[in-house]
């Protein structure tokens, strides 16, 4: 039987604060950049991340990955660390890295690559507004 791959996604949303807001700019560069996304009392969004992972298809289990599991990682690097928090002052990461959903995309799958079986990580996809979605595969 030829081997067969397929790509499991899990959702989970998480709420967070931040700023946008970038100490290699003046204030009134990161005014003009970000907007009021750069208001000094930051802002806040409902995230909705999609952790997709592709593997073979296990001819024994029948799955790419236990969605268990899949969840308990999640929980690990996303969940925990960054729910309810503010970005900026909460996590460590983003002291020095602008809190962009791009950048936050990055540290997800910076982390789940850690915790996950290797080479399964596909894809991060983070819907920061129902309009603003940024996907990132650690390229």
């Amino acid at each position: 039987m030829a081997e067969r791959f397929g790509y499991i996604s899990r959702v989970q949303s998480f709420s967070a604060c931040h700023r946008l807001h970038s100490v290699h700019l003046s204030d009134e560069e990161n005014r003009s950049v970000y907007g009021k996304c750069n208001n000094p009392n930051g802002h806040g969004h409902n995230y909705k991340v999609e952790v997709t992972v592709r593997a073979k298809i296990d001819p024994l289990t029948g799955m790419v990955m236990n969605l268990t599991d899949l969840k308990r990682c999640i929980e690990e690097v996303i969940m925990d660390p960054l729910d309810h928090k503010n970005l900026d002052r909460d996590v460590p990461y983003f002291s020095k890295v602008v809190s962009t959903t791009e950048n936050v995309a990055v540290y997800i799958w910076d982390h789940m690559v850690k915790v996950l079986p290797p080479n399964v990580l596909y894809e991060i996809k983070i819907h920061e507004t129902d309009k603003n979605i940024v996907m990132y595969r650690g390229e």
